[in-house]
């Protein structure tokens, strides 16, 4: 005698809506479907450091991280989905959070504050921007990216970056192409990569 089995009901994947500032359940595995998320950890006096930004199509958890605590913060409203990641897929979070890390690591190794923050604009750019043969477009308000958050992620000051992010526009460095869109000509960057 057989039995038929009772098909599986399959639970739909957990999906979350959240706003900015809000923070992401640990150890979960998240598939962000819009919006942009910074991964974040502490020093010993309290100082943010920044281990990555992601944005839509990527996906995140603290699972495989060293410190303790990760935090995954949303820095503007964002949709994400519970992911069941395959060993390919690890595989391709880890080498990802490594290359962030080494990006965000060599900006933050820049000596002159007024090169890093453009180092780290141009970073932006390519990863979350428009990238074109003359330079990259970016939208810092779409990523939330206040001038606070700038300063956290290259560490320097909010009014450091102000300043430096005024004199970038007037010195044409920084072109603003529309009221929210910023470009930053590829002629610019020389100097950084020098």
């Amino acid at each position: 005698m057989t039995f038929a089995h009772a098909p599986s009901i399959a639970h739909p994947p957990l999906r979350l809506t959240l706003l900015p500032n809000d923070v992401l359940p640990e150890r979960l595995n998240w598939k962000i479907q819009e919006g942009y998320i910074r991964t974040a950890a502490w020093d010993e006096d309290g100082d943010t450091i920044t281990l990555g930004v992601w944005g839509p199509g990527d996906w995140i958890t603290s699972a495989y991280s060293a410190l303790r605590p990760v935090e995954i913060q949303c820095l503007t409203t964002v949709v994400v989905e519970q992911f069941s990641p395959e060993a390919a897929d690890i595989e391709r979070l880890l080498l990802r959070q490594i290359q962030n890390l080494e990006e965000i690591f060599q900006i933050n190794r820049i000596r002159a504050a007024d090169q890093r923050l453009l180092g780290l604009l141009a970073w932006i750019g390519r990863r979350f921007g428009q990238v074109s043969t003359r330079g990259y477009r970016l939208s810092l308000k779409d990523m939330n990216l206040t001038h606070k958050a700038l300063a956290d992620i290259c560490g320097l000051t909010r009014v450091t970056v102000t300043k430096m992010l005024n004199r970038y526009k007037s010195d044409g460095v920084l072109q603003q192409v529309s009221k929210d869109d910023l470009f930053i000509p590829a002629v610019a960057l020389v100097a950084v990569a020098a």
